[in-house]
């Protein structure tokens, strides 16, 4: 979950280098470093912390040179250390590398080449590239030859961008992103496009399993077996091209309230998307939805949807759990497969495994041309814009908001498809943001929180939970309604909160039963409702809607109390520690 960037460029590389890794920041943010040719020499700067942080101390921006070479790590082998950032020279310096992805046999691969002389500066496992590449090319002074001998030699996922001290880039890629952008001052190779965005919207997509030489002349494209591939060059969307914080002080909260915009987008599927994910799904004799963290807990609605309101019985599963999962893989088998970025390695993985069984596959993603969209028999984009934000706010209810469309269309409009009252639900519960801040700032103290949820209101409850986690580091869980009884009850006393998600629908009195059973064991109790009671020590008022569009309302105020009290234990909610956006690697 590493960001990489490389850029052959007809003017100074280390700028456009830096701005790239700060716009894919989101990928991890633990140290970041770059490397840059001058002349024959590689100079490398890198340090712990986040870019900007590394290049105020370092001034990674102002390395001379036209070749460069840029990372931002998530640690994955060996501590977070300057000795361990990225990138890594080869043993004599004379070629560097930048990796996303593990390396699953690297300590073989390190004795031997301790073995045979060569060194190591750092306890990653991305070393052992750039000294097998360095072996390589001193055995065949060809780039071509010496990548294809390494991707051979390596086992695991991964992409990884060297620099050669002739000015060549070479770039690989096995189950992690990898993307060209062909610009006007030169040719940029990343992670992302996130890292070129409003620089060139033209693209190369590397396919999994092939190579690449850049340099000044141009591209060249090969397999691993070292045939050249011809390549198209695609056109991203126009809305990656610019990406900031317009007047809000953190993405996070700007991706909050873009929520009314974005779901109503999100909901407007064409009339071809309809008719064929219908099709597909009511000639499947299975369905199961995939997803991980927050678009599992999508999944679990979307499931509820489909088996209450159609013809579907849909099951939820743990993309990181599928291949333990008892699963009936076969070609009546549909799987609806859900990621923001469209890379998540858990997700492809099962994906993988379905489609080798001849099952079809339906994407729900907001990156149209990322690696499951392709492989999909069916993507339906998303629409939500860039997701900079680590915490997943907007693409969870957009994700959302397409089930609802899907299940409308299904059921003969059973479920309403209009989401013009949820907009405008959202909007007015984020009016309210002083409340919820300052409720924030009451419970900024506390070492345990529980939410509360029945039926489709458990979902938003574990979603909601995840959230406080993620953003403000608390320990949050969630609980059905009913479950609070059999053995939880022992962990409430009056330093504990409790949120019930209790809106007045058929879950309503079970759920203010179980908000009593709560207090009187001393807990503090938020009631996320549309009507008031005696029992919450606060409220956050829910907009009167249709029951059945009320989840895609109550996951809001979540999402700001989390962002709050995030803010409130001076924790940076666009970065939380430890994890990165786009879970690229086992």
């Amino acid at each position: 979950m590493c960001s990489i960037i490389g850029f052959v460029s007809s003017k100074q590389a280390s700028p456009s280098i830096v701005q790239g890794l700060r716009r894919m920041e989101y990928r991890g943010y633990d140290s970041a470093g770059i490397a840059v040719l001058e002349g024959k020499k590689i100079h490398v700067r890198k340090g712990v912390g986040k870019v900007a942080e590394v290049n105020n101390m370092l001034g990674m921006d102002e390395l001379p040179g036209y070749v460069a070479v840029g990372h931002t790590r998530w640690a994955t082998h060996g501590g977070v250390t300057e000795k361990n950032a990225h990138p890594h020279l080869s043993s004599s310096g004379k070629l560097a590398i930048v990796h996303n992805g593990i390396v699953d046999n690297y300590r073989v691969l390190k004795e031997s080449l301790l073995k045979e002389g060569f060194s190591f500066r750092s306890e990653t496992d991305s070393e052992v590239i750039a000294n097998l590449l360095e072996k390589a090319f001193a055995e065949t002074r060809s780039i071509e030859e010496s990548m294809m001998r390494v991707v051979t030699q390596i086992d695991g996922k991964y992409a990884f961008v060297a620099i050669f001290d002739d000015g060549t880039l070479a770039a690989a890629r096995f189950h992690e992103p990898l993307i060209i952008g062909i610009g006007e001052n030169g040719y940029y190779v990343a992670s992302d496009v996130l890292g070129f965005a409003g620089v060139t919207d033209k693209v190369v997509y590397v396919d999994n399993g092939e190579f690449a030489a850049i340099d000044s002349e141009g591209i060249s494209i090969f397999d691993f077996q070292g045939n050249p591939v011809p390549h198209g060059v695609t056109r991203v969307a126009e809305e990656f091209g610019v990406i900031g914080k317009g007047k809000y002080v953190h993405f996070t909260l700007k991706e909050i309230f873009e929520q009314p915009q974005t779901i109503a987008m999100a909901a407007k599927l064409t009339e071809s998307e309809l008719k064929e994910v219908s099709r597909l799904l009511t000639e499947a004799s299975r369905v199961y939805v995939l997803g991980c963290g927050t678009s599992y807990h999508a999944a679990l609605l979307g499931c509820r949807l489909l088996s209450e309101y159609t013809q579907v019985n849909a099951t939820p599963v743990l993309a990181s759990e599928a291949k333990f999962f008892p699963t009936k893989y076969d070609s009546k088998t549909v799987l609806i497969a859900l990621s923001q970025s469209g890379e998540t390695a858990d997700v492809l993985e099962a994906v993988e495994i379905g489609l080798e069984k001849g099952a079809k596959v339906v994407s729900l993603v907001n990156v149209a041309t990322s690696t499951l969209a392709r492989i999909s028999t069916l993507s339906i984009g998303l629409r939500c814009g860039p997701e900079i934000g680590v915490a997943a706010t907007k693409s969870f209810t957009s994700q959302l908001a397409t089930f609802y469309a899907i299940a409308s269309h299904l059921s003969g409009g059973r479920v309403p498809s209009d989401l013009g009252g949820v907009s405008k639900g959202i909007s007015e519960l984020l009016v309210k943001q002083t409340h919820l801040r300052e409720v924030a700032r009451r419970m900024k103290g506390a070492s345990d929180i529980y939410v509360l949820g029945t039926g489709p209101h458990y979902c938003v409850a574990l979603e909601g939970a995840l959230k406080i986690k993620e953003l403000a580091y608390v320990h949050a869980e969630a609980l059905p309604g009913g479950e609070l009884k059999h053995g939880p009850l022992a962990l409430l006393d009056p330093s504990v909160y409790v949120i019930v998600v209790n809106p007045t629908d058929a879950t309503y009195v079970d759920m203010l039963a179980s908000a009593h059973e709560a207090k009187s064991r001393g807990a503090k109790i938020i009631g996320i409702s549309d009507k008031p009671s005696d029992v919450y020590d606060e409220w956050v008022g829910l907009p009167k809607l249709d029951p059945s569009l009320l989840p895609l309302v109550e996951v809001v105020p979540f999402q700001a109390l989390a962002y709050y009290l995030a803010v409130e234990r001076n924790a940076d909610p666009d970065y939380p520690r430890n994890l990165a956006k786009s879970v690229t690697v086992k």
